[in-house]
């Protein structure tokens, strides 16, 4: 979609937005824009997701992961476009830092946007700006002016799009340990089936398990969405009965060729019950 393309079609649900929430019609369009590439982007075509909303603590919806400032990171998956605008209000609504923009006056595009970047919604320093460009640009300001929501022919308007879903997501939980997400595999999961509902090559995933390829995933094993890191946060751990040194590098979440070099032992030596495995370099 092009930017007036993309303004002709959500438009109305940018006003709703401002009557219901408060949130500048101007604001939420010309972010939505520049967030989703005008709606081309990745995560807005297979996600919905228009603002570029990561999961958060306390998020338990659908999940969407993609390289962002880390890679393979977790951003909010919505059903409709008009989910991820609600949400996207609610956001804003709902976090302390923005709470000073809702004291501006409806119509001041122009604080609102500067106030965005200033409460730490995009590390752009120019976010702001570019706000103020679309939507002076677009004199989507004028949207800001309304009182209702402009009434257009049933027939005119577009089918709900929804995101495809591939697989309903089943691990709601992701967990971290030494700052890696990981989930807690549960009966009938397998390799494949985690590759596909967390939307990750399955080659990605073995490597970032250290598994074999077709390994058996059993019930309450851990699994990394992304990489291990190359040391622990703490120094050593000890060996318990009938651990292996992969399982080691699975319960502290260090990647298993380190745990080797740190422990000066050969690939495919395993430590015995009460030896101190290093889990950084000495």
């Amino acid at each position: 979609m092009s930017r007036d393309e993309y303004i002709d079609k959500f438009k109305d649900d940018a006003v709703k937005e401002m009557l219901t929430h408060g949130v500048p019609a101007s604001i939420t369009l010309s972010q939505a824009m520049l967030e989703s590439g005008n709606g081309n982007s990745d995560l807005a075509m297979y996600a919905n997701n228009h603002f570029g909303i990561k999961c958060h603590v306390g998020w338990d919806g659908m999940t969407f992961y993609k390289d962002d400032d880390e890679k393979n990171e977790c951003f909010r998956k919505y059903n409709t476009v008009f989910e991820s605008y609600t949400d996207h209000s609610d956001f804003l609504k709902t976090r302390d830092r923005y709470k000073g923009l809702f004291e501006l006056k409806i119509t001041d595009y122009k604080g609102w946007s500067h106030g965005l970047k200033s409460a730490g919604y995009a590390t752009d320093p120019g976010y702001g700006n570019k706000l103020i460009q679309i939507i002076e640009k677009y004199n989507l300001q004028e949207l800001d002016k309304l009182t209702t929501v402009p009434i257009s022919k049933e027939e005119d308007k577009d089918p709900v799009i929804k995101a495809p879903i591939v697989n309903p997501p089943k691990h709601k939980y992701i967990q971290k340990i030494n700052n890696r997400k990981y989930i807690i595999a549960q009966s009938g999961d397998t390799y494949e089936s985690i590759s596909v509902e967390f939307e990750t090559g399955l080659h990605l995933i073995y490597k970032y398990n250290d598994a074999e390829k077709n390994a058996v995933l059993k019930p309450g094993e851990f699994v990394y969405i992304e990489p291990k890191r190359k040391k622990g946060d703490i120094d050593y751990c000890i060996v318990k009965k009938g651990e292996t040194l992969r399982d080691v590098s699975q319960k502290y979440g260090v990647k298993l060729k380190r745990l080797y070099k740190f422990n000066k032992l050969k690939p495919g030596s395993e430590p015995k019950e009460g030896d101190k495995i290093y889990l950084r370099k000495q």
